[in-house]
C-alpha cells in the first residue's frame, strides 16, 4: 500500500508542474482569442484524448513535459485545394462541415468541384455542382472532415501569428509564470506546514566531545555563543565555534526555562576547524501570515540562487555526466521525498515548479524563452523572423534536448542497475 501511495505522489507531482505550466499558455492563448487545437501532457503516442470545446485535451505516453499547439504555429496538416471534390453539410446559410473523403457515404450534404475557397480571411467555398456555381459562407468554427479526423478551420484573427507581439509574448511567457505562482504557493504551503523556526537547538550530543564534557543536552535551546545572539543562524554558530579551537567559548543556552552558562572549548578537527561535538536543529512554531509571505519570497531567492549556480557549473563545464539527472533520476528522488511525508514532498515540488519556469526561460532553441527572443527581434525589427528559419531552429533545438535527455537517461538507468546512489 505504501508503494503505491508513493508512486501515485510521485506521479502527481509531475502532472501538477506540468500542467500548471501548459495551463498558463492556454489561458492566456484562449484570452487573445488564438485557437488552441490541443493541450497535452507528454510526448509520443496517445494514451488519453477527450475534446472539449475547440480544444482536444491529451495525455501522451512519455512523462517528459507537454506542449499546447495553437493555431498557425505549425503548418496545418488538412488543405483544400480547386480542383478537388468535396461534399459540404450547410446550416443557417453557413458551411459547418467539409468532408474531404467517402463522399458517397454522406447524406444530407451538397457535393460539388472546389472552384474557390478561402477558408483563413474572407471565409467561403465556390462549388460547381453539376456545372452551376454556388457560393456559400463558412462558418468560422467549421470543421474539416478526413479519414474520421476533425480539424477546425483557423481564420487568421485566431491564428497566433496574427495577434500583437504583446500578446504572443505573454501568452508564452505565462507558462513559466505560472510554475513560479505554483512555487509560491506550494513554498507559502511548506512554511505552514513546517512553521517557522523560532531558536536552535541541540539535537545530539557527540560522545566524548566537549559538549558532552560541559553536560549539554538534547532539547537544550542555544541563546548566545560567546555573546553573539543566534537566533536562527546556523552558520553564525558554526562560525564562531569553528573559529576558536583550543579557545574557551561560553554558551548561553535555555533548559527548563531557565538560563544557565556553559563553558567549554572547541577542539581542532583534522583541517584545524573548531568542533564541540552538537548537531543542532531548529525550533519551530507555527508561522504568522506575514511570516509565511516573507518566508516564501526568501525561498524563492535562495532556491533561484541556487539553480543558477548550477546553471553556472554546466556552462563554465565544472561537473560531470554523473552530476546531470534526467527524469529517471528525478523520478527515483521525488519517490524518495514522497516517503518522507507531504511536508517536504511540498518543499520538493515547489523547488521543481520553481526550476521548470526558470528553465524554460533560457536562451535555449525549442523553450520559451528562445521563443520570446524571437518575438523580441519581431518587436525590433518591426517584422517576424522568417518562420521556416525559425521553426528549424526550435526542431534542432528540440533534438538536442531529446538527445541529452536520452544520454542522461541511459546514465541514470545504468546508475540504479549498478546499485550507485
Amino acid at each position: 500500500m505504501e508503494m503505491i501511495r508513493v508512486i501515485f505522489m510521485t506521479v502527481l507531482v509531475f502532472f501538477v508542474i506540468v500542467t500548471i505550466h501548459e495551463w498558463g499558455h492556454y489561458y492566456f492563448a484562449k484570452r487573445a482569442g488564438i485557437l488552441v487545437r490541443e493541450f497535452a501532457i507528454g510526448f509520443g503516442p496517445k494514451l488519453f484524448s477527450i475534446k472539449r470545446g475547440e480544444t482536444r485535451f491529451t495525455l501522451r505516453l512519455v512523462p517528459a513535459g507537454g506542449f499546447v499547439r495553437m493555431a498557425g504555429e505549425d503548418p496545418e496538416i488538412v488543405d483544400v485545394t480547386v480542383g478537388q471534390t468535396v461534399a459540404v453539410r450547410v446550416k443557417n446559410n453557413q458551411v459547418t462541415r467539409i468532408y474531404l473523403d467517402r463522399l458517397d457515404e454522406r447524406s444530407g450534404v451538397v457535393r460539388g468541384e472546389v472552384s474557390a475557397i478561402d477558408l483563413e480571411k474572407d471565409l467561403f467555398v465556390t462549388l460547381d455542382v453539376e456545372g452551376e456555381n454556388d457560393r456559400f459562407a463558412v462558418h468560422p468554427q467549421a470543421l474539416l472532415i478526413s479519414r474520421g479526423k476533425e480539424t477546425q478551420i483557423a481564420p487568421v484573427d485566431r491564428q497566433f501569428g496574427s495577434k500583437s507581439v504583446g500578446a504572443r509574448a505573454l501568452a508564452i511567457f505565462a507558462g513559466p509564470l505560472m510554475n513560479f505562482v505554483l512555487a509560491f504557493v506550494l513554498f507559502m504551503a511548506y512554511i505552514q506546514l513546517a512553521g517557522t523556526p523560532q531558536g536552535l537547538l541541540v539535537d545530539e550530543v557527540t560522545k566524548g566531545m566537549p559538549a558532552e564534557q560541559a553536560q549539554l543536552q538534547k532539547g537544550d535551546l542555544i541563546d548566545t555563543v560567546n555573546g553573539v545572539k543566534i537566533g536562527t543562524n546556523y552558520d553564525k554558530m558554526i562560525d564562531i565555534i569553528g573559529a576558536s579551537p583550543g579557545k574557551p567559548i561560553q554558551l548561553n543556552i535555555v533548559r527548563n526555562g531557565d538560563m544557565q552558562a556553559i563553558n567549554l572549548t572547541p577542539v581542532a578537527d583534522d583541517q584545524g576547524v573548531g568542533k564541540v561535538g552538537i548537531r543542532a536543529a531548529y525550533q519551530f512554531r507555527s508561522a504568522t501570515v506575514g511570516e509565511t509571505i516573507t518566508g516564501a519570497a526568501k525561498l524563492m531567492k535562495s532556491m533561484t540562487i541556487s539553480i543558477f549556480e548550477g546553471f553556472k557549473k554546466i556552462i563554465i563545464g565544472d561537473f560531470k555526466l554523473d552530476d546531470l539527472g534526467g527524469p529517471v533520476r528525478t523520478a527515483e528522488m521525488t519517490s524518495e521525498i514522497a516517503r518522507k511525508g507531504i511536508t517536504d514532498l511540498t518543499s520538493w515540488t515547489a523547488l521543481l515548479s520553481l526550476y521548470l519556469g526558470i528553465f524554460n526561460l533560457l536562451p535555449i532553441p525549442a523553450l520559451d524563452g528562445s521563443r520570446l527572443i524571437f518575438l523580441g527581434l519581431e518587436a525590433v525589427r518591426g517584422r517576424p523572423v522568417n518562420p521556416n528559419r525559425e521553426s528549424m531552429v526550435h526542431f534542432i533545438g528540440f533534438a538536442l534536448i531529446m538527445l541529452l535527455m536520452l544520454v542522461v537517461t541511459y546514465n541514470d538507468i545504468l546508475r540504479l542497475v549498478r546499485g550507485e546512489p
